[in-house]
């Protein structure tokens, strides 16, 4: 067997199964019970593996939470993933996160995403908005730490900071352009 036909086996495998995620994804969609288990376990560990991240949220007008963030593709890439804004520390609406790519890509991840509203009138902007798409609608400032563990100046001073991250702690060289952000009916 060489190596092309093991690619293209893979590739097949990888967009059937990727294509199932997307057309399953809305239609086994979460409860609001397990979201909000989901989203209190990731704000457990977005704490412990940023802890700059929590004295940032103590500032925030609003946090927007998403818990799994579904990737995976094979040329062609999707992104879904559903989660809860808070504000007060309160789930005030249920929203989902979706985004598609092209270009050379092979694989499947989930990833968590935090995005803090700093000011309250980032968080009126967003919240008005009927399909809120980062990076036209607002410019969220990816996070990323410093030697000691503290976020960059200039994007602590930023009305939106987004962070991403695994179990394993916050995840470089990705982004929240192009990242559709809706509300959904629960």
């Amino acid at each position: 067997m060489n190596v092309y036909s093991v690619f293209f086996r893979y590739s097949a495998i990888a967009m059937l199964a990727m294509g199932m995620l997307c057309m399953s994804q809305p239609a086994n969609a979460a409860s609001k019970t397990e979201i909000n288990a989901k989203v209190r376990a990731t704000i457990t560990t977005f704490y412990e593996k940023v802890p700059a991240g929590k004295e940032l949220a103590k500032k925030a007008a609003g946090m927007l939470v998403f818990p799994e963030v579904f990737k995976g593709g094979v040329v062609v890439g999707a992104e879904y993933g559903e989660g809860v804004l808070l504000v007060n520390h309160k789930t005030v609406a249920y929203y989902s996160t979706a985004s598609g790519s092209i270009g050379f890509q092979l694989g499947a991840q989930v990833k968590s995403q935090v995005i803090l509203f700093m000011t309250k009138d980032a968080l009126k902007k967003f919240r008005d908005s009927k399909g809120w798409k980062a990076g036209v609608d607002g410019s969220v400032a990816l996070a990323t730490l410093g030697a000691g563990g503290e976020i960059d100046t200039n994007t602590a001073r930023k009305p939106i900071i987004g962070f991403i991250f695994s179990n394993k702690g916050l995840m470089y060289n990705l982004t929240f352009e192009g990242s559709k952000i809706t509300k959904l009916k629960k």
